[in-house]
């Protein structure tokens, strides 16, 4: 089996390494990432340079381009056969809510799908490396169940969020939905060493929302969270109202 792997922490994030490491014990692994932090970087693709891809001692490519640009390559151009998998993270820190709207992480996931090869996108909520590496074990449980899914639905993703806490503390796995989050003050206004006007966009306090089955809940209370995913993002219960629609009178 052919997995590729790949995040938006870049190809020396411990996170890269161990979903790597975990990987390489179900099939064959090839790792294509950033060469630098990309995380924020969404579904963006670039389009205004050439994207020069460079092998590493150990094999794993970099690339100085964002996630999607990583599993579009990867998929189309450097490797030798295609993925049947594609594994993206371990990424440091949550993506739960709309943070799968902006995260990296979660859209080389998605680019995978758009290509027809099913994605998942794998997150700690934590901020330390030697926490995440005790999941080692309970990846590649998730791992092993994942490539044994006989037939992985098309145009679907999973949004894997482990919580903080040691693996050994994990109460279990639950299926749930996105839960919501809101910012307040996320935006600092400053100046330069010239005095002009700047902004920095980060930080600020997090408010989550969201019902019992909410993925941050589930995360909070010490689970992992898996969030199945869907490409198409219609409101089919409006489309009967917006049929209705008339530019005359």
């Amino acid at each position: 089996m052919n997995i590729l792997v790949t995040n938006d922490d870049g190809i020396l994030a411990p996170g890269l390494a161990l979903l790597a490491e975990v990987c390489r014990e179900v099939g064959n692994v090839t790792v294509v990432a950033p060469d630098r932090e990309q995380s924020g970087t969404s579904h963006s693709l670039t389009l205004h340079r050439p994207l020069r891809p460079a092998r590493r001692p150990d094999g794993a490519w970099q690339i100085d381009g964002t996630p999607t640009d990583c599993a579009m390559l990867a998929i189309q151009a450097l490797m030798p056969e295609r993925p049947e998998f594609v594994f993206s993270g371990v990424n440091h820190g949550p993506n739960m809510g709309e943070d799968v709207l902006y995260s990296g992480t979660v859209a080389a996931a998605m680019e995978a799908v758009t290509l027809g090869v099913p994605g998942i996108g794998i997150s700690f909520s934590g901020n330390h490396p030697e926490t995440m590496a005790t999941y080692h074990d309970v990846l590649l449980q998730l791992v092993r169940r994942i490539v044994g899914v006989p037939d992985f639905p098309e145009q679907t993703l999973l949004n894997i969020n482990l919580p903080k806490i040691p693996a050994s503390e994990v109460r279990g796995i639950k299926v749930t939905k996105l839960g919501s989050r809101f910012f307040s003050e996320s935006l600092t206004r400053m100046k330069d060493p010239w005095g002009r006007e700047i902004f920095w966009i980060g930080g600020g306090t997090i408010t989550w929302t969201g019902t019992e089955n909410s993925d941050h809940l589930a995360v909070a209370e010490g689970f992992i969270s898996v969030t199945p995913l869907h490409m198409d993002l219609t409101n089919y219960s409006l489309l009967e109202t917006v049929r209705g629609w008339s530019l005359e009178g």
